[in-house]
């Protein structure tokens, strides 16, 4: 990796970590921001660093992904809570947000694996034609 590539990443580390604890420092001390915004902003500032960095041509990073996808799911049943309470009203809604997410990772892995074994099955695919 040249210097350039190197930089570049040292910046986008610097702006997302920068950014991740202003938003998490001000999520605290501001008791009226509801704590699911503070997940909306951190999925949004991982999604914009992958972005960033895919800009930059780098390759995104496959844990901010799904870290992403999680911090802003978690966010919305966070603020759906309400809602969920309804749907819900026999469980502890704190284990009902986390099978949800349970749930969402294991789909998450799952495509994953899938979507692998299906280039390495069209690129074996190629290779023998």
């Amino acid at each position: 990796m040249d210097n350039t590539h190197e930089s570049d990443l040292q910046f986008i580390n610097a702006l997302g970590w920068g950014l991740l604890l202003m938003l998490w420092g001000f999520t605290i001390l501001f008791d009226f921001v509801p704590f699911g915004v503070g997940l909306l902003g951190t999925g949004l500032i991982l999604f914009g660093a992958n972005g960033l960095r895919l800009l930059k041509g780098l390759p995104a990073r496959d844990g901010n992904t799904i870290l992403g996808i999680l911090a802003l799911s978690w966010g919305g049943l966070e603020l759906a809570r309400p809602i969920l309470g309804g749907l819900f009203g026999y469980a502890d809604l704190d284990w009902a947000i986390f099978a949800i997410l349970l749930v969402e990772l294991g789909l998450i892995l799952l495509t994953r694996g899938l979507l692998r074994i299906r280039r390495a099955g069209i690129a074996n695919a190629r290779e023998s034609v």
